[in-house]
């Protein structure tokens, strides 16, 4: 089975149980594909957990699914050590990070202490646990949701966090017909029950490989580049971009690509990604947020002036 119709076989599956999700299955494909995470802040209700279950499903893979609340800790989502009376010993026992696909969900009702347990496991692919280093899976993918930070109990994910996401987008609302068409799905059951595997983990290893030999120019790395500084001196912002949000556009963008069975990466690809890329990395000035300025408003300006390549 060609790379192509793996990539078809995941989609196709996925929208079967996500009515009207098109732009957010392709989003959260290119994140998965580029070897990042994904953070998805909407509203209760929008679909969020079936998403990354139908993703898990779809290509066979260990799911598993943390409830941030307040009184969360590290140990809750790393493992913990028991002592066995048989051997007179300690028993490490996994904790749910040890997962292919790992849904932390309502990640910003814990604390930032909590949170910060998933900073290394995001960054390098292992956790430190009890003095010792523990590999993850080859395959771990993180997708986080969170409630708008002024649902109360939450508490706004440290900008650290923040930059470890690669993208960070919203499902939104769904069409009137799109919404009827849900109920009509689930009058009997949920179609996510009925979700069989339609690839492995390999395969997605395997996609993640040949998505490396995706080309870009150096044209348009100069203009990710432009993109990014551009942030550093926008008025209203504290905080710009770094490299690594640099690295995480391009790498998204190549996944675009690939998703699109190019063999290059266009202009309109970054145009694409940008603002999920981006917008979740900035921090704002208290004067430029009381005046409505958003992050993703930012960005879209910066892709209004700086000129693409030809």
């Amino acid at each position: 089975m060609s790379s192509y119709e793996i990539v078809r076989k995941i989609t196709g599956n996925m929208e079967k149980v996500m009515r009207g999700q098109s732009s957010a299955i392709r989003k959260l494909l290119a994140s998965l594909i580029s070897g990042g995470h994904a953070l998805l802040e909407d509203y209760p209700g929008t679909g969020k957990t079936t998403l990354a279950k139908a993703l898990a499903l779809s290509i066979e893979a260990k799911f598993k699914r943390i409830q941030f609340t307040p009184d969360l800790l590290p140990s809750d989502i790393l493992g913990v050590s028991i002592f066995n009376q048989k051997d007179q010993s300690f028993h490490f026992h996994e904790g749910p990070v040890f997962a292919n696909i790992v849904l932390a969900d309502e990640i910003n009702r814990a604390s930032p202490r909590t949170q910060s347990a998933l900073l290394e496991a995001m960054a390098e692919g292992q956790v430190s646990v009890e003095g010792a280093v523990m590999r993850l899976h080859d395959l771990f993918f993180v997708m986080a949701t969170q409630n708008p930070v002024e649902f109360h109990g939450t508490y706004p994910l440290p900008e650290a966090q923040m930059d470890r996401f690669a993208l960070r987008f919203n499902l939104g609302y769904v069409s009137a017909e799109q919404e009827t068409g849900i109920l009509s799905d689930q009058l009997h059951g949920h179609p996510i029950s009925e979700t069989a595997p339609c690839s492995t983990v390999a395969d997605l290893l395997s996609l993640r490989e040949e998505s490396q030999k995706v080309r870009i120019s150096e044209e348009v790395k100069a203009y990710i580049v432009d993109i990014v500084r551009a942030t550093r001196s926008r008025e209203g912002v504290r905080l710009g971009a770094s490299p690594r949000a640099s690295l995480s556009l391009m790498k998204c963008a190549r996944a675009l690509a690939f998703l699109d069975g190019l063999e290059f990466v266009s202009p309109d690809h970054i145009q694409e990604i940008a603002v999920p890329a981006i917008a979740h990395r900035l921090v704002l000035d208290p004067q430029a947020r009381f005046s409505g300025v958003t992050a993703e408003g930012i960005v879209e300006d910066i892709l209004k002036t700086v000129k693409a390549p030809a």
